[in-house]
């Protein structure tokens, strides 16, 4: 899904507005850090739960792998210094919301019972993907 050497996430792209330019995303060398923020993986759920796509969930698979194979670290996960490097360097912080709701998006986008779990016509997520009934009265 991302096009840099270790497949996560950076802090901050931009789009490529030069005419010509091959890429259509760039990454500033201060915003190649990866916190493992949530927020393209919570999209892929809502996009795979609207529309059947499985590229959705092959872009999850991507992501998840990747940061199985470059934030995993002995006693859990890390944020990593720059996408673009490998060796990475690791950050030494894990924040909160990758447990809370990166891995919860991830296990949502690959469940098996898509059509029970947390219909989105009965819950609503909150911004720190906690599920909420949605009640008719």
């Amino acid at each position: 899904m991302y096009k840099n050497p270790t497949g996560l996430g950076p802090e901050i792209v931009y789009f490529n507005m030069i005419p010509g330019a091959t890429e259509d995303l760039s990454i500033k060398p201060l915003d190649a850090h990866s916190l493992l923020r949530p927020e393209a993986i919570e999209a892929w759920f809502y996009l795979y739960r609207l529309t059947g796509d499985k590229i959705y969930q092959d872009w999850g698979w991507e992501v998840f792998n990747a940061i199985e194979k470059y934030a995993r670290v002995k006693n859990g996960y890390s944020s990593v210094k720059s996408v673009k490097r490998i060796p990475v360097t690791y950050s030494d912080l894990m924040e909160s919301f990758y447990l809370a709701e990166t891995l919860k998006y991830l296990y949502l986008l690959f469940a098996d019972d898509q059509k029970n779990l947390f219909p989105l016509d009965k819950w609503v997520f909150n911004t720190e993907a906690h599920p909420l009934p949605i009640y008719s009265n």
